[in-house]
């Protein structure tokens, strides 16, 4: 029985972690590195656990409630979790599980001391550290100290803190062990941490060291300040040597305890510039063998390190991977590097507006169909911009097109490029030719033109639905692999790609005129009021048209607030879904007016770009919260007065700048050339979203074809369900079509990974040495205390704050201000109902930024943490025009 319930440090490594836990696991593979020094001790196995819980039948009935627990009743929760601490508590060590602990205790000595430390199979994990959720005990001494707080240990897997992390990662309380960790006790000169990746800036190629006198406990509490030392290569780039005047000490019956450290020696190192280089270097040779950075807690005794901890830094945002070979590499110029040259690698969420991680299939959908290169990083997608920032010709039209778009952006490259030699200064690998826009001579302004991209564009897309409807198998793939072909040639036709452009020339140029000859800042985002033919506002003015069929039909609204919501959230066939509309008085209309409404837009969604992403047409009860707004909040006819009041505005303010310029000296000449940039900005301005609406409508057909392929795989029982194969690359779901095999456990680590993603930030720039920068603001025209971003469009308003994450969660009244992570086209149907609006991530012509100035919203965009410093319900005033947000004081009671 010894052997099941003990097993000793040396005869673990990872593929023993649901026996000893990953704490267990770690520490035996750390003992078998050559130079690295474990403390000496053994495992109390998952075993051991398991006999408490089987002796006690109600922990597994408790256990079963705390997994059915609403994840956001947190009071119960805890509750829960502390009767289940208590119940483990009190149940005594069964008498073998305690023979086989005592036995093992016998080889150190009757009063050794000890750390007893929990060792939990959910922890240590490369996607989930669990640092600091179980507890851990020092200078235990005793057998029956050791018996006890290893009982402790066990409880300690329901602590508040450990049963919320696991609710936040999505595993099931009843899947995991408790082992525990009993090591002879260190008692040393100095203890700290040791991260062999720099933790806030990501950069793999620094490594920090905190330390301090005596136990590293007083480092963990916060007890002291820790000396801290940067460390590249073998050199000490940065030290700051703290006062200590507390350390944490092992008393001699057992326990520890604080106590001053003489005043002599308080600014004294804890470690010398030597000690902390050969730590270091230690810390490289345990990164080597865990394939990772790694966060280490090491001791110091007499002049040798002894390592009790070594766990993956899960916070470390990854760096970028090469696409696979069936994914276009980035072209000559475009990025290829040398394997160990320094890369510069720019955000592709972050010019998207969606930030949010991607499932496998959804980002190697995106690289297929994409222009460019791309690599994919924690389930973002990212371009290396290595070569354009090199060649003089290139980048500075990189840095202006990127600052226009996002000026953090722009700050984090330059940033990069301020540091001598990390991008060397190339010679050009081409002479620079025209701009992207086309070639110089400019396309007529003329209506006929966007007419003409547009059907082109239909066509395409009813050629591609025409034609996939007979492929299925590996004939699919092939298909599809033409298809994308397809797709990049409309995405780079010369005269849409002109169109484009000369609708953003125009702005540019506006506001940059305006401004110079009228002293008027974004005049141009008035002239851009209601501009004809845009998809993107036309789908929301069209949903308060779709409020008003169903607004005088009260069994209806009453059907789409109850149960008929609910269903529709779930999808549209269900027996509560569209076609119970049609028993309703008015539910006919009602239907027929949602399915044209969902023809029209029902491939669109929130984070559109990823193809795995459920589209309106799949859960249209994601529109219906904005529909009982549109409801509730406007008069029938809402629609079409909203276009033409903005309309008159646009005309209004043309009048008033031509004739203010007309009073200039050389006036008639200025007159005449803004008024050419008005019709241009009219004409083309409203096409910048209809390429994107072309993307995602063919991206809906992609998607419709690759599930009834999975449908087809789950028949013929290669998967378990059709949406496995969101977690398989579009190559390796080709692969599996063609074999029918799909590699075990692959499908769950995907999942895992894909659940572990969303706890990451993306940078807007990444290095390859994992450096993460997300830029910052170099203004100092902004009041005191505002938060900071980007003048999008034009206007000052003042309302309550609805801080939204989820669209389907919104619940929004006339003159309330929405602030969100960000807005991709999906979110203009909000826009008709908000006064003004706040997004961490955006620029000067990304959607959520050309739809805000066509309704004529105050709009804010790139406010750093914009969701955590203002708190829902919070009064806030938005100054779009000069690009700050002001959280206003709340009112005297």
């Amino acid at each position: 029985m010894t052997e099941r319930y003990v097993c000793g440090l040396g005869e673990v490594d990872e593929t023993r972690l649901a026996v000893v836990g990953g704490k267990g696991a770690h520490l035996g593979a750390l003992a078998r590195i050559e130079g690295v020094v474990v403390p000496d001790g053994f495992c109390v196995t998952t075993h051991a656990f398991q006999r408490v819980v089987a002796s006690q039948p109600s922990l597994q009935e408790q256990l079963d409630r705390l997994a059915r627990l609403d994840p956001a009743d947190q009071e119960a929760a805890r509750a829960l979790g502390a009767r289940i601490r208590r119940t483990v508590e009190e149940t005594p060590v069964p008498a073998d599980v305690a023979a086989a602990i005592t036995r093992s205790l016998g080889r150190y000595g009757e009063r050794a001391a000890y750390a007893v430390r929990s060792s939990a199979t959910a922890e240590d994990l490369p996607t989930a550290s669990f640092a600091g959720q179980q507890d851990s005990y020092l200078n235990v001494v005793g057998p029956e100290e050791v018996l006890r707080h290893v009982s402790r240990c066990w409880a300690s897997l329901y602590t508040d803190r450990a049963v919320a992390y696991r609710r936040r990662a999505g595993i099931d309380h009843r899947t995991v062990r408790m082992a525990v960790v009993v090591q002879r006790m260190v008692l040393p000169d100095a203890a700290g941490i040791l991260f062999t990746a720099d933790p806030v800036t990501g950069d793999r190629k620094v490594a920090t060291v905190d330390a301090g006198f005596g136990l590293g406990e007083a480092l963990v509490s916060g007890l002291v300040n820790p000396d801290v030392y940067k460390v590249r290569g073998d050199e000490i780039v940065a030290k700051a040597v703290a006062v200590k005047e507390r350390a944490v000490r092992a008393l001699t019956g057992g326990g520890t305890r604080d106590v001053a450290v003489e005043p002599r020696r308080a600014k004294e190192p804890a470690l010398t510039d030597a000690q902390v280089v050969r730590l270091v270097r230690l810390g490289r040779r345990i990164e080597a063998r865990f394939g990772a950075p790694q966060d280490i807690e090491w001791c110091l005794a007499g002049d040798g390190f002894q390592i009790v901890q070594s766990r993956p830094i899960t916070t470390l945002f990854p760096v970028p991977v090469p696409p696979p070979a069936s994914v276009p590499a980035p072209a000559a110029g475009a990025g290829g590097q040398g394997p160990e040259e320094n890369r510069v690698y720019v955000s592709v969420g972050h010019g998207q507006m969606m930030t949010d991680p991607m499932r496998p299939l959804g980002y190697s959908m995106w690289q297929l169909t994409a222009m460019v290169g791309m690599h994919q990083a924690g389930g973002r997608l990212f371009v290396d911009v290595t070569r354009r920032l090199a060649s003089p010709a290139s980048r500075e039209g990189l840095l202006d097109a990127l600052g226009k778009g996002d000026p953090l952006m722009r700050d984090a490259l330059e940033t990069v490029l301020g540091r001598e030699g990390f991008v060397p200064s190339l010679p050009d690998a081409v002479p620079a030719g025209p701009p992207v826009g086309g070639p110089p001579t400019p396309i007529e302004t003329d209506p006929a033109v966007v007419a003409r991209l547009i059907e082109r564009s239909r066509e395409s897309v009813a050629a591609l639905a025409r034609d996939i409807r007979t492929k299925s198998g590996p004939e699919l793939f092939d298909f599809l692999l033409e298809a994308f072909e397809e797709h990049k040639r409309v995405l780079a036709d010369p005269l849409s790609i002109q169109a484009i452009m000369a609708g953003m020339e125009a702005t540019w140029w506006l506001t940059d005129t305006l401004q110079e000859w009228l002293g008027e800042k974004n005049a141009a985002d008035t002239l851009t009021l209601s501009a004809p033919g845009n998809v993107t506002s036309e789908m929301g003015l069209e949903l308060l048209d779709l409020a008003d069929v169903i607004r005088p039909h009260p069994e209806v609204v009453a059907f789409l607030q109850g149960v008929g919501g609910k269903a529709l959230a779930d999808g549209p066939d269900g027996p509560d879904g569209l076609v119970a509309l049609d028993a309703l008085p008015g539910g006919t209309e009602a239907r027929a007016a949602l399915e044209a409404y969902l023809d029209r837009y029902g491939m669109r969604c929130v984070g559109e770009i990823d193809i795995t992403r459920p589209r309106w047409s799949e859960r249209p009860g994601t529109l219906v919260p904005v529909i009982l707004d549109n409801i509730r909040n406007f008069a029938p006819g809402a629609a079409e007065r909203r276009f033409e009041e903005g309309r008159r505005k646009a005309r209004e303010k043309e009048r008033d700048v031509l004739t203010r310029l007309l009073a200039l000296p050389d006036g008639e000449a200025k007159a005449a050339e803004v008024k050419r940039a008005i019709d241009r900005l009219r004409t083309f301005i409203g096409y910048r979203e209809y390429p994107k609406y072309g993307i995602i409508s063919r991206y809906f057909l992609y998607k419709q074809a690759l599930l009834a392929e999975a449908d087809r795989l789950v028949r013929s029982g290669v998967l378990a369900e059709r949406e496995d194969v969101f977690y398989l690359t579009f190559q390796e779901f080709h692969e599996v079509a063609r074999t029918h095999r799909v590699p075990e456990g692959l499908v769950r680590q995907r999942a895992e990974a894909f659940r572990a993603h969303h706890a990451l930030t993306p940078p807007r720039v990444l290095t390859s040495d994992g450096e993460a920068l997300s830029g910052a603001y170099r203004r100092d025209d902004a009041p005191a205390g505002s938060l900071i971003g980007l003048a999008v469009s034009a206007g000052t308003v003042e309302g309550r704050a609805r801080v939204i994450l989820d669209m389907a969660d919104a619940d929004l009244e006339a003159g309330d201000i929405l602030v969100t992570p960000f807005t991709d086209p999906s979110w203009s149907p909000l826009f008709v109902g908000i006064a003004g609006l706040v997004t961490e991530v955006g620029g000067l012509m990304t959607h959520g930024a050309v739809i805000a100035r066509e309704y004529g919203l105050p709009a804010v965009v790139g406010v750093e943490g914009a969701t955590r410093r203002i708190r829902d319900g919070q009064r806030i005033r938005v100054h779009g025009t000069d690009g700050y947000v002001k959280v206003l004081p709340e009112p005297a009671a």
